[in-house]
C-alpha cells in the first residue's frame, strides 16, 4: 500500500490536473502487481463472509439491471425477528458464471488498505472519493453502454477487462439536470484492455461499456470523485447571502411592479458584488474543505480521554482539514464544519496531523515541545470533536 499511493499520485500531477482532469481520458499501463496490496480475492471473500451486506450495497448486475437478491441470498430471521439476507455461495457462483457482475459499494469503508488509499487520494485531489469493487467472469456486460455523473479512476487489480469508450454527448451532465445526454455514436472513440496494474481515468459524462471478454476473470476498483460544479457554488452563495436582510425578506407578492423591480435589483446588486470578488471560488473551496464528510472512527477504549501513552497512534478522520493563523497568531484548525483555535505552540503538532497519516503521540508532543500529557489533552479535544481517532498498535 505504501508504494501504491505515490505511484498513483505521480500520474495525477500538474500535467494531469492541467490537461486531463475533467477533459479527456487517460490510460496508464503498469506493473502487474501494482494494486494487489489494496484488495485481493481473499480479502473480497472475507468481506462477503464477515459482513451483512444488504442490497444495494452488495448487488449483482447484468446488462444494466440488478438481479433480485433472492436469486443469490436467503432471508434469515433472527430470534428477535429481524431479517437479513445471507449469501448462498453456490447460487452466487452460478449467477456470476452466467454473466452477472458483482458490485460492492464503498469498499473504502470496509477494508482499511482501500480506506487509506481513498483518504490520500482525497487529500491530493481535494474532493470526496468513494471506492467500489467490481468482479466479473464473462463477456456479458454488467451495465451496458452508460455514463457516470462523476469522474472515475479505475485500478485494475487482477485479470483483464475490455473498455469501449465513446466520449461525451452532453457537456458536464449532472445527476439532476435539465436534459439527458444524447445517445452515444455506434462506434467507440477508443477500445482498450486494462490488464492487472493498469489505471484508467474517465471524466463524467463519457459513455462507456465494460466487459471481461479476455478469457479471464476481472477484479477492479473504481474511485468515484465527488463533483463540485457552478451549481454547488450558487447554492453555497445563496446560503452565504442569508446574512443580508434583502435576501431574508419576503418576496413582494402583492407589491407594485416598481416594488418588485426594486426587490430584484437589490438581489442583483448583491450577486454582482459577490461575483466581483476574484477570491470567491477559493473561498468556496476553502469552506468545502473545512466541511467535508469525515470518515468517522471511534477511539475505544479511550472513552474518558486519550492517556499519556507514547505509543498511541493518532490521525485525523478528515482528509482535507485546513490549518491557518488568526490575528493573534493562534493556530486555527478548520475541519468537519467547525473551527478550533489553539495556542501558537500547538501549530507544529496540528501541522503533522493535517499532512495526513498516523503519528505516535510522543512524536506529536516532541514536534510542539509539549509534555506527553499536554499532547494527550490536545488530542482528546480532537477526538471529542470527532476530528481525530486514537488507537494503540500492537
Amino acid at each position: 500500500m505504501t508504494i501504491v499511493v505515490p505511484t498513483v499520485v505521480a500520474h495525477l500531477g500538474e500535467d494531469f490536473l492541467a490537461q486531463v482532469y475533467g477533459r479527456t481520458y487517460r490510460h496508464v499501463p503498469g506493473e502487474r502487481d501494482r494494486f494487489s496490496g489494496l484488495l485481493r480475492w481473499n480479502d473480497l471473500n472475507a468481506l462477503l463472509t464477515h459482513h451483512r451486506l444488504e442490497p444495494p450495497r452488495l448487488r449483482l448486475s447484468i446488462d444494466g439491471e440488478a438481479l433480485p437478491h433472492h436469486a443469490y441470498t436467503v432471508p434469515v430471521t433472527t430470534r428477535r425477528n429481524t431479517v437479513w439476507h445471507q449469501l448462498r455461495p453456490a447460487e452466487l457462483h452460478r449467477q456470476l458464471t452466467n454473466g452477472a457482475t458483482l458490485v460492492l459499494d464503498a469498499v473504502d469503508e470496509l477494508h482499511p488498505p482501500v480506506g487509506e488509499f481513498a483518504r490520500r487520494l482525497e487529500r491530493h485531489l481535494r474532493t470526496g472519493v468513494q471506492v467500489n469493487a467490481y468482479a466479473s467472469w464473462t463477456p456479458e456486460e454488467g451495465f451496458g453502454v452508460h455514463w457516470d455523473d462523476h469522474d472515475v479512476l479505475v485500478l485494475q487489480v487482477d485479470g483483464a477487462k475490455r473498455w469501449r469508450i465513446y466520449g461525451p454527448t452532453r457537456q458536464a451532465p449532472l445527476y439532476r439536470d435539465t436534459a439527458v445526454p444524447e445517445p452515444p455514436p455506434p462506434e467507440p472513440l477508443v477500445e482498450l484492455v486494462l490488464h492487472a496494474g493498469d489505471m484508467l481515468y474517465l471524466p463524467r459524462g463519457w459513455w462507456h461499456a465494460v466487459t471481461a471478454s479476455e478469457g479471464e476473470h476481472s477484479l477492479h476498483l473504481t474511485c468515484g470523485m465527488q463533483t463540485t460544479t457552478g451549481a454547488d457554488l450558487l447554492q453555497w452563495l445563496s446560503e452565504d447571502l442569508r446574512r443580508e436582510s434583502s435576501v431574508r425578506s419576503d418576496l413582494p407578492r402583492f407589491g407594485t411592479m416598481e416594488e418588485k423591480a426594486d426587490f430584484v435589483r437589490a438581489l442583483g446588486d448583491l450577486l454582482a458584488k459577490a461575483f466581483s470578488d476574484e477570491g470567491l471560488v477559493d473561498r468556496f473551496l476553502t469552506v468545502q474543505d473545512a466541511t467535508e464528510r469525515a470518515r468517522l472512527a471511534p477511539s475505544l477504549p479511550y472513552v474518558e480521554g486519550v492517556p499519556a501513552d507514547p505509543g498511541i497512534m493518532v490521525r485525523l478522520v478528515t482528509a482535507r482539514a485546513r490549518l491557518d493563523r488568526d490575528g493573534e497568531n493562534n493556530a486555527v484548525l478548520s475541519a468537519g464544519g467547525e473551527e478550533w483555535a489553539f495556542t501558537p505552540q500547538a501549530a507544529p503538532l496540528l501541522a503533522l496531523l493535517v499532512e495526513g497519516g498516523a503519528h505516535r503521540l510522543d512524536a506529536l508532543a516532541r514536534s510542539a515541545g509539549l509534555r506527553i500529557g499536554q499532547a494527550a489533552l490536545l488530542v482528546s479535544q480532537l477526538v471529542d470533536g470527532e476530528l481525530a481517532t486514537a488507537e494503540k498498535i500492537g
